[in-house]
């Protein structure tokens, strides 16, 4: 009698309602992929070379329960630590013990140790940073963000590029410059005294601390000559450098490539600070006074204030003092057979003999997708898909039972024979 198949369409059809109702169940689930069951028919051995051609089947079974790897919607969180990874690869997790699991579930957070991890406290992996720079290659380790100060960096290079106006007059009095009395807004006329143009730079100890220093230029009688006078913090008098030379066509031919060396022990900072002056961008043209570019290559000690993460996987750690440097770098790993993982729960996987051996590799190469800070990757289940194949899967149930109550009616009958 055919109870058998009746039977063993109710298994499989009921199979595939577990897998459809796990699917719509973990529709908002970040990260999830989901399944599809896949069915085979069942044969009777064939016994003494019996023809194929009178062969009746005995059912069917589940064959397989895989997962649809295919990509998610990518929806922004706003939180920097969310991840979402844009093409194939997993996110490789290590617990304290050192058991490490794969996951393409993004949301991460920082745990009290520094560690980034997830809701299960698998701590996310990549290859760490020292003094800023990323340390690629080897094992990948556990990322840990260093929350310590940056040390202050001391100013040895100062470059300035400035327009001075080649239609200004020369000042009348003897000496011409000086610092406490500023020239007239009316540049034609300074006969006053003080000098034509100043402008301030911000210099850095080697503690971090911040000086103000301050140049004074001061046109001479000598056509395209320009003096050149600096301070620290107000101190005075004025240090007179080298006179800035522009020739006819108002370019820089000499002067304001100086060295100087500051005294900041009083602050408790080096007594013989040199700074490294370049002005040879400036120039010397019929227009207005300006300062175009003023940069130096110090600054200030600073507290790590927020992190980013690159499309590449780079975390860059934003600072208090302007500055920015690298904090590692977080690793993808891919499989041969990504339906040969072993799913552990929580959106993680294990490696298994099925799916080969983890590939590892930074966001971007070889076939690994790139990522997307601020975002996750939304489940892949087309809930209306699932639906449809909910009523169909039902349909299928019902008709399988329909075959078993019929097998029964026929061997009532059988039963019932006089």
């Amino acid at each position: 009698m055919a109870f058998q198949q009746g039977l063993s369409g109710l298994n499989a059809s009921s199979k595939a309602l577990d897998v459809i109702s796990n699917n719509i169940a973990n529709s908002n689930t970040v990260g999830f992929k989901a399944g599809r069951t896949g069915f085979t028919d069942v044969y009777a051995a064939a016994l003494n070379g019996a023809a194929g051609g009178v062969q009746v089947g005995i059912g069917s079974a589940v064959a397989q329960v895989s997962q649809l790897f295919s990509q998610g919607n990518i929806t922004t969180t706003g939180n920097p630590l969310d991840i979402a990874i844009n093409g194939n690869g997993f996110f490789r997790m290590a617990s304290i013990d050192g058991t490490v699991a794969y996951t393409r579930n993004g949301q991460f957070d920082v745990d009290k140790n520094g560690f980034i991890v997830n809701a299960q406290g698998y701590r996310l992996t990549g290859y760490p940073a020292t003094n800023g720079v990323v340390l690629s290659g080897g094992d990948p380790q556990a990322l840990q963000l260093d929350y310590s100060d940056v040390a202050p960096n001391i100013t040895s290079q100062l470059t300035v590029g400035m327009n001075f106006d080649s239609r200004d007059l020369v000042g009348t009095s003897v000496p011409q410059f000086d610092v406490n009395a500023p020239a007239p807004l009316d540049r034609s006329n300074l006969g006053g005294g003080g000098y034509n143009y100043s402008t301030t730079a911000t210099v850095y100890d080697s503690l971090g601390n911040a000086h103000n220093l301050t140049y004074f230029f001061v046109k001479t009688a000598t056509p395209g000559e320009w003096e050149l006078y600096f301070q620290v913090d107000g101190a005075v008098p004025a240090t007179a450098l080298t006179n800035m030379v522009f020739d006819t066509n108002g370019q820089w031919v000499s002067g304001g490539d100086d060295v100087i060396t500051l005294d900041f022990s009083a602050s408790g900072a080096d007594a013989a600070q040199n700074i490294t002056l370049d002005f040879t961008n400036s120039s010397q043209y019929g227009s207005p006074f300006g300062v175009n570019t003023l940069t130096q290559d110090g600054f200030a000690s600073g507290r790590l204030t927020g992190v980013t993460v690159g499309t590449d996987g780079v975390i860059l750690g934003r600072y208090s003092n302007g500055q920015s440097r690298d904090l590692g770098q977080v690793v993808l790993a891919n499989f041969p057979s990504p339906n040969g993982l072993l799913s552990l729960g929580g959106n993680l996987y294990a490696e298994s003999p099925d799916s080969g051996q983890p590939i590892v590799g930074t966001a971007g190469s070889a076939n690994l997708g790139l990522l997307s800070a601020g975002s996750v990757e939304e489940a892949n289940v087309d809930m209306t898909a699932e639906l449809v194949a909910l009523i169909v899967m039902q349909r299928a149930y019902q008709a399988n039972a329909q075959s078993v109550r019929a097998q029964d009616q026929i061997l009532q009958t059988i039963v019932n024979l006089r």
